[in-house]
């Protein structure tokens, strides 16, 4: 039989003998004794709600639980020098409703050697040696059991669970906002070089036809090169994204322009321009898939970035046939590309000193505007994207609707000339139309955000259709004119709205793939729609050019309704 501890023996007569004793006692000091399994061995120690602590180890009575004559200095080192180290195999902390002591046995401690165990009320019971218990809420902090991180997760630093950025200084701010702005206008010049080109066209058409002594159907090749080259850039541009990066892919295809530019200056064999001509489709839709994928991605003020850049389109477009216009009443005017050339070699600089050939996330991180869904693409991204039956539709309008810009742009100024019996001025009417395309995309943000973006693209598919009504009844110059740039105004806004809804339907992860591909088909319908009117014209004159606009119009308000209002996707 084990032998009995003498203060074990002297707690049990305490507890039958005096009981009440033993409660007058610890009312008297207000003691709470608690065991903990501290050590490899049970031990006791006798603990006090007001935080200080009585020796038990050399007490062997009851009575011994007077208030002890020590200093608080000598109660604290006593304190101090007690384990707290809760070992990892012990229960969860709990607040028996019993007080439970372990059965002690003899044991021999090291002089100086705290130890400690658990008695709580006047209630004694000494049937168990496996519970532990622990102080209460409330209890003497200096004494509260020490959990090691990996078992109390919830008692781990901030750091630890939550990953909380570091607060952004002022000058730091600064900094990204400086390069925000640098990036965004690095776009906006590149998206007013693609405005320039759909403004260049227009005027030189007539030239190009006369210079090379083709009809309509044969001067129409140009808009079926530009399209393969369309097609192939917007196909191509996943690939080469993943492959080369955002940077690099911009460069490239400015540099695919410059080349092109180059080659139509010298305005040699048709067949050589139409080759060009593809080769400058192949780039814009590289860059214009880009430009709208990454203001697309901003995570502050995308929809009025999306507005500015596009108008920055529509500035190039009004620009370009002031000055093609010129060229065209005169000799040598394929010149005029040699002024494009010029602009492409800044804007191929501009992109190697500004995104030096990064990746968009890089630059984005640069610039503090990093998205707040990271892409996760794990699948093959062409599957992903053309298994969306929205992506189709969007890509349908935007043909539609590019078709529908770049054709009046362009056949407008021939149609005015045979029509209207307009003269070579006759040039000034595509930029009056690419004026108002460019004010449209401005001052009518604050409409679509009064009445909404869809509700507002019916209104101003309605309104364009009646005023290219006009143009087609009413034979007269100036009202045509008018007409036609008021045709732009409203149409302006709606690829803008188009991008933005774009953005709230499609995944986040695979948002740049389908801008790039909206955009790209898009693109080829600035060739696709141009080329049919040629077609037609052959067939059955200029005037077949009104009647096919209407059409289109009325056929992008169709898409426009089947497209759905949100579609609620995985981010």
């Amino acid at each position: 039989m084990a032998s009995t501890h003498p203060l074990e023996l002297r707690l049990t007569q305490a507890a039958s003998s005096s009981r009440p004793s033993l409660e007058n006692a610890v009312k008297d000091e207000d003691v709470v004794v608690t065991h903990s399994a501290l050590t490899s061995t049970p031990s006791l120690s006798l603990w006090r709600h007001d935080s200080s602590a009585l020796d038990a180890t050399e007490t062997g009575s009851v009575a011994s639980l007077a208030r002890p004559h020590i200093l608080t200095s000598e109660r604290v080192r006593r304190r101090s020098e007690m384990s707290r180290i809760r070992p990892l195999d012990s229960p969860p902390a709990i607040e028996p409703d019993a007080l439970e002591l372990p059965v002690i046995r003899e044991h021999h401690y090291p002089p100086g050697h705290a130890t400690s165990s658990a008695i709580r009320g006047s209630d004694i019971d000494l049937r168990r040696e496996d519970i532990v218990t622990f102080p209460a809420k409330g209890g003497d902090v200096e004494i509260a059991p020490s959990f090691p991180s990996s078992l109390v997760p919830s008692l781990r630093g901030e750091d630890e669970t939550n990953s909380i950025a570091p607060a952004i200084s002022a000058a730091q701010k600064a900094v990204y906002r400086r390069k925000t702005m640098l990036h965004f206008a690095t776009l906006c010049f590149s998206v007013f070089m693609n405005g320039w080109n759909d403004g260049t066209t227009g005027p030189l058409l007539p030239v190009m036809q006369a210079y090379y002594g083709i009809g309509f159907a044969t001067i129409s090749l140009v808009f079926v090169f530009n399209t393969i080259g369309f097609l192939s850039g917007a196909f191509a541009n996943v690939y080469l994204t993943d492959r080369f990066g955002f940077g690099k892919v911009m460069v490239f295809g400015s540099v695919c322009q410059l080349a092109a530019y180059l080659m139509l200056a010298p305005a040699g064999p048709f067949p050589l321009m139409c080759l060009a001509f593809a080769l400058i489709g192949f780039g814009l839709s590289l860059q214009n898939a880009h430009c709208n994928g990454y203001v697309a991605s901003s995570r502050e003020h995308a929809s009025t970035k999306m507005g500015l850049l596009h108008a920055s389109y529509g500035f190039g477009a009004l620009v370009a046939p002031l000055v093609s216009t010129q060229f065209s009443q005169q000799k040598h005017w394929s010149y005029h590309y040699f002024i494009s050339a010029g602009l492409y070699a800044f804007n191929t600089l501009l992109l190697c000193v500004v995104f030096r050939g990064k990746r968009q996330d890089e630059i984005k991180a640069e610039a503090g505007d990093l998205p707040v869904e990271p892409e996760n693409l794990q699948t093959n991204k062409y599957k992903q994207i053309f298994g969306i039956r929205e992506v189709h539709f969007l890509s349908l309008f935007s043909l539609i609707y590019v078709g529908t810009e770049v054709t009046i742009g362009g056949w407008s100024v021939t149609y005015i000339q045979e029509k209207r019996n307009g003269n070579s001025n006759a040039g000034y009417i595509s930029s009056g139309f690419f004026g108002g395309l460019m004010l449209g995309r401005l001052l009518l943000m604050w409409l679509n955000r009064k009445i909404g973006e869809r509700r507002a693209l019916f209104l101003y598919a309605l309104l364009a259709i009646q005023l290219e009504v006009t143009v087609w009844v009413v034979p007269s110059l100036v009202e045509n004119a008018i007409a036609v740039a008021f045709v732009g105004l409203l149409l302006g806004p709606m690829y803008p709205i188009l991008m933005n809804h774009s953005t709230s339907i499609l995944p986040r992860w695979l948002l740049t793939g389908c801008m790039g591909y909206i955009a790209g088909v898009g693109q080829a319908g600035s060739a696709v729609l141009p080329f049919l009117t040629g077609l037609l014209a052959s067939k059955f004159g200029i005037a077949s050019l009104q009647p096919f606009i209407v059409s289109m119009m009325s056929t992008m308000i169709v898409i426009w309704a089947l497209i759905p209002r949100v579609r609620h996707v995985p981010t």
